[in-house]
C-alpha cells in the first residue's frame, strides 16, 4: 500500500483527472462532508462486498476515511483481494478539511 497526500489528490481533481476514489467511512460521516468517491463502508469491504468496484482491480484506487486509519485497513484488504494499485489518503477527511475547508 502506498500513501497519497490530500494536496496531490486535490491537484489532480482540480486538473480534471478522473480518479477512483473510495470512501470507507460510515453513512453519517459521509453525510457531513465528502469529496464524491464511491461509497463502500469498511464493514462491507471486510466482508469482501466489493462488486461495485471490482472493475478497478488493475486501476489506481485511492481509499479515504476520517483520519486514514480505516482506509489503511481497507487498502490492505483490497490488496489481498487482488487490487494491484491501492493508495491511502494520508490524514483522511480531517486533513482535507484542515487544508482546504469543507
Amino acid at each position: 500500500m502506498q500513501s497519497i497526500s490530500v494536496e496531490e489528490v486535490k491537484t489532480r481533481l482540480d486538473a480534471g483527472e478522473t480518479l477512483h476514489l473510495l470512501d470507507v467511512r460510515e453513512p453519517a460521516e459521509r453525510a457531513e462532508f465528502n469529496i464524491g468517491g464511491e461509497f463502500i463502508p469498511l464493514g462491507k469491504i471486510r466482508m469482501m462486498d466489493t462488486d461495485g468496484i471490482d472493475s478497478w482491480k488493475s486501476e489506481e484506487v485511492i481509499c479515504y476515511c476520517r483520519s486514514g486509519n480505516r482506509s489503511g485497513q481497507a487498502c490492505m484488504i483490497l490488496e489481498s483481494a487482488g487490487f494491484t494499485n491501492v493508495r491511502n489518503l494520508t490524514g483522511g477527511m480531517l486533513a482535507w478539511v484542515n487544508r482546504f475547508g469543507s
